[in-house]
């Protein structure tokens, strides 16, 4: 059975123009009707859940369309295949998570420190990048920042 785009809308809890650009972004398909109206399978649902969870835990949207590529677009995905997709992307989260961590950990070291006067900064300047342009870590942005 098939969905219009306001019921899709109703039923998911995103707006109407929100779909439209999952549309545009690849992220779902639609068919037309006689009239070219936008018709959904029900299984879009399923998909637009995947999709905002993938959202709510810092995923972009160039992230999810890339997963999102590997499975069907017409048919549910089987479980196996919902599967392999949670396991790629609990690496990636798994991934930010330590390098949150690692973040946190130099923190201590940023306070009250005056950037502008450290050779290095953990932070703002890992492994002192910037340092191969001009000395120190450097808050206004210059020509250099534009450069490898």
């Amino acid at each position: 059975m098939s969905m219009t785009v306001g019921q899709v809308a109703k039923r998911s809890g995103i707006n109407v123009s929100t779909l439209h650009f999952y549309e545009e972004k690849g992220l779902i398909v639609s068919s037309r009707d006689h009239a070219n109206r936008r018709l959904y399978d029900r299984q879009i649902l399923r998909r637009i859940a995947v999709i905002k969870a993938a959202q709510n835990i810092g995923l972009s949207l160039q992230e999810i369309s890339e997963a999102l590529s590997d499975l069907p677009k017409h048919r549910a995905p089987k479980q196996e295949e919902w599967e392999r997709l949670a396991r790629d992307w609990n690496k990636t989260l798994e991934e930010r998570i330590q390098a949150l961590k690692s973040l946190q950990s130099k923190l201590s070291s940023c306070i009250n420190c005056g950037c502008l006067s450290l050779g290095t900064c953990e932070l703002y300047n890992p492994e002192d990048t910037k340092g191969i342009y001009e000395p120190g870590a450097r808050l206004v942005s210059t020509d250099s920042d534009n450069q490898p």
